[in-house]
């Protein structure tokens, strides 16, 4: 079914332990996604109860030697140890195309990183996860992403008692700020160059030939960081937990836990219910994005240069130009939003500017107020019709002259703007309809609609906002 070529295991012993899944009862496929499956070339893909066995962890494939991988973290700004405390690597599949990606399993059982967890996961938490990184995936979002969720019936308490389930995710690699942060406190200078050899080959081939490979990595990381942050900014999605071991060296979003997508624009939106003092806020992301690549700096200190003083301001140069790399990359989309090539005129960016100041003076609805914008059918909504909108309006029709009308224009717009993203009453509604009676009707066309690109074939349920009494008192958690 996979065919594993793993080359993680090459690394030092210190950063993965061999570790199988545990024995999972009576394992059934809930969800499967095969268009994924196509996508990875899996061949010889069993029938459902193999299946469920093999994805569940019960059955090793002969090719198979499954690990849980090291690493440490800063969470909510406090360093721990950690690692997979409730996954298992089960190897790196090759694709007919020689791409390569992790295949692993969540919720498969303890680990020797587990600590005091019970290494397993909820139904409701996997199909979280499935769904949300299937609509990144659909919205253009650089994203790891699922195949399958295997029901168990294992026990798992959380606030109370659930049935267990396995989520295969699938990245491609599973290397985070915080493996780095690991070796750099609890290994030496010579496995981290290992580590970040490893990781510009698998990542970043174009740079082997750098000289100084730890600052050029760096260099790239921070670039990949700040386009995908851009790329949640433009969406409306809050990650909710962005924890320096939740962020990926290869630029994907990775765990998908307390996170949600934006309703109405307000930069301090937080809905993780961990989250109390909104370190992780909507309009902060892109600041602790920068606090997690200093660690991430900080950690690469021992092999940027022979001496501390002289890595330091290596790394400061690189780590400066973040704030210009993330407003380039932010502005990009947000001109995407309205129609316009990237410009560097500040009177373009004051419009982008006035008309997000306005959207949170008002609360209106993010999505909905770019499809406005585009001229697209959306549930009523008088702020549209308001005065200063309507403003707003005529100085961005002025703007765009005759080209408003145009085929650039209207790409931009479409290609910017999803049509339908996961909100969380919906999210909520389908994930209880899924875990408790197997009903996968809303889950399953909820995907179907993000994935849409074609306004006619959009159901308005799907574009409207839920109703403040939800939104008031709405807490995602983090499922462990």
């Amino acid at each position: 079914m996979f065919n594993f070529k793993d080359t993680y295991r090459q690394l030092p012993a210190t950063l993965f332990t061999e570790s199988n899944p545990q024995q999972a009862t009576n394992p059934k496929v809930l969800v499967f996604n095969s268009a994924l499956a196509t996508f990875l070339n899996l061949k010889h893909i069993p029938e459902t109860d193999e299946l469920a066995a093999i994805l569940s962890g019960t059955k090793l494939l002969p090719n198979a030697v499954p690990i849980a991988t090291a690493y440490a973290g800063h969470q909510f700004g406090h360093f721990t140890k950690l690692g997979d405390g409730r996954a298992i690597l089960l190897g790196e599949h090759l694709t007919n195309t020689n791409q390569r990606f992790d295949i692993q399993l969540k919720g498969s059982g303890r680990t020797v990183y587990s600590r005091g967890g019970d290494g397993k996961a909820t139904v409701k938490a996997m199909l979280r996860e499935y769904l949300m990184s299937e609509c990144m995936y659909a919205l253009g979002v650089p994203t790891t992403r699922s195949l399958a969720v295997v029901t168990t019936d294992d026990d798992v308490r959380r606030e109370e008692w659930h049935k267990g389930a396995v989520l295969t995710r699938v990245a491609a690699s599973h290397v985070r700020v915080g493996t780095f942060e690991y070796v750099r406190y609890f290994g030496d200078a010579q496995h981290l160059q290992l580590l970040c050899d490893y990781v510009i080959q698998r990542h970043y081939p174009q740079l082997q030939a750098q000289p100084n490979k730890a600052l050029v990595l760096l260099e790239a990381v921070i670039e990949s960081q700040a386009s995908l942050i851009s790329e949640w900014m433009r969406v409306g999605f809050i990650h909710g937990v962005m924890n320096t071991d939740n962020t990926s060296i290869c630029g994907e979003t990775i765990d998908y836990g307390p996170c949600a997508f934006l309703n109405a624009y307000k930069l301090d939106t937080v809905y993780s219910s961990i989250d109390e003092q909104g370190r992780y806020a909507f309009g902060n992301q892109a600041n602790i994005i920068f606090w997690n690549l200093v660690r991430f700096a900080e950690s690469l200190l021992p092999i940027i240069a022979d001496t501390e003083k002289k890595a330091i301001d290596l790394a400061n140069g690189v780590l400066q130009t973040f704030q210009a790399r993330y407003q380039q990359q932010f502005y990009t989309k947000m001109f995407s939003k309205i129609g316009m090539a990237y410009s560097t005129d500040e009177a373009d960016k004051v419009l982008i500017n006035d008309l997000l100041s306005w959207m949170e003076q008002v609360g209106a609805d993010y999505t909905n107020t770019f499809l406005a914008i585009e001229g697209i059918s959306i549930p009523t909504d008088e702020r549209y019709n308001s005065t200063a909108f309507l403003a707003w309006h005529q100085r961005w029709q002025k703007r765009l002259g005759d080209s408003i009308h145009s085929k650039d224009v209207k790409m931009r717009l479409r290609s910017a703007n999803p049509l339908v993203i996961p909100r969380a009453h919906l999210v909520e509604e389908a994930l209880n309809k899924a875990a408790n009676y197997h009903d996968l009707e809303l889950f399953n066309t909820l995907i179907q609609q993000v994935q849409q690109s074609d306004s006619t074939l959009v159901n308005l349920q799907f574009m409207t906002p839920p109703d403040t009494t939800f939104e008031n008192n709405y807490a995602t958690f983090c499922g462990t």
